[in-house]
């Protein structure tokens, strides 16, 4: 019999699951010992096969707490999950970043996610989040302009994917749930989601968070397990950034750039390979990064050339992923 119809069992958690598989005759081990789920065998066997049937359809992998292949990481939480949907692949736990946040972000917060995570992908690491508006979003994209991988852990099954807006991004995503397929979100799993994300990394990296949120679970589900746990500080006078300002008052490794997270970790950074630039777009790109961020006018003259030709360039690196719209009217390096 499928092991997988253990999960579907009332009353069966995971320590009861694991201790069920060692048995040699798990099935009378279990009509034995837990005589109120045996009743429900045949219809949770029957929730299996359709669990499996459904999940070769959509291409997804089920992965079992008892199978090789199963996230260590995952296997050493206080409640791991039964099993797991995977669309894609899974980070070896050396090789992933979780970058996490608030859904209401601040636009510097966001600008600021997204350019760690393309920086951290284009050094080879997995940047993993939660596929919620705000904060993970942003890290996803980032992670995506990087040529890296990134995979989003849903509060919800692979075929609800949550929020709506975001389900063409998931279509170029790794994904992963513990929700069986046709659950949507609930408050309740959220929480539950968050503690897969501190699992899966070696690092949990928090850009903008206020004290309630979700964000704050995961580093806390990282340091019981551990991990590193890194933030980025805002202003004192911030809501937004009390949560993370309170971590690095805690012990957290404050970051202000992608070089104090490879550092800290001992990653060795990848030289970009740039694209083909004009002489123009050159000495533009070199301006950029030298003064962070400037309004047109002031590269316009920097450079000896009008406005409208500076506004020119700088849509061309914005398509080459070299440069940035910015609040106020600023641009700054991609």
């Amino acid at each position: 019999m499928d092991p997988l119809a253990l999960a579907f069992l009332p009353g069966i958690g995971p320590k009861r699951f694991l201790d069920l598989l060692a048995q040699e005759d798990w099935e009378a081990h279990l009509k034995a010992r837990f005589p109120q789920a045996y009743p429900h065998l045949e219809a949770a066997s029957a929730k299996a096969r359709r669990e499996r049937e459904r999940a070769k359809a959509l291409g997804v992998r089920i992965l079992g707490l008892w199978e090789e292949g199963f996230p260590e990481g995952l296997k050493r939480l206080p409640q791991p999950p039964t099993h797991l949907y995977l669309r894609g692949d899974l980070p070896e736990e050396k090789e992933a970043i979780a970058i996490v946040g608030t859904r209401r972000a601040s636009s510097w917060a966001l600008a600021f996610a997204r350019r760690l995570a393309r920086e951290l992908a284009e050094a080879g690491l997995w940047v993993v989040s939660g596929l919620a508006r705000g904060i993970d979003r942003e890290a996803h994209l980032g992670a995506l302009e990087g040529g890296g991988r990134t995979l989003g852990v849903l509060g919800s099954a692979l075929d609800r994917v949550y929020p709506p807006e975001n389900r063409s991004l998931a279509q170029r995503m790794d994904l992963l749930s513990e929700f069986p397929f046709g659950e949507g979100p609930r408050p309740e799993f959220f929480p539950r989601r968050n503690r897969l994300i501190a699992g899966l990394c070696r690092a949990v990296l928090v850009v903008e968070a206020p004290l309630d949120s979700g964000a704050l679970i995961t580093a806390r589900h990282a340091l019981e397990l551990g991990k590193e746990v890194l933030a980025v500080p805002g202003r004192p006078t911030d809501e937004g950034s009390l949560g993370a300002n309170r971590l690095i008052q805690d012990g957290a490794y404050p970051v202000l750039s992608a070089e104090d997270v490879l550092s800290y970790l001992g990653v060795a950074s990848r030289p970009r390979p740039l694209p083909e630039l004009s002489p123009e777009e050159a000495a533009l790109y070199a301006h950029l990064q030298e003064k962070g961020e400037a309004l047109p006018e002031a590269l316009a003259q920097a450079l000896g050339v009008s406005p409208e030709r500076v506004l020119s360039l700088l849509t061309l690196l914005e398509l080459k992923g070299l440069a940035r719209a910015l609040p106020g009217g600023r641009y700054g390096p991609g």
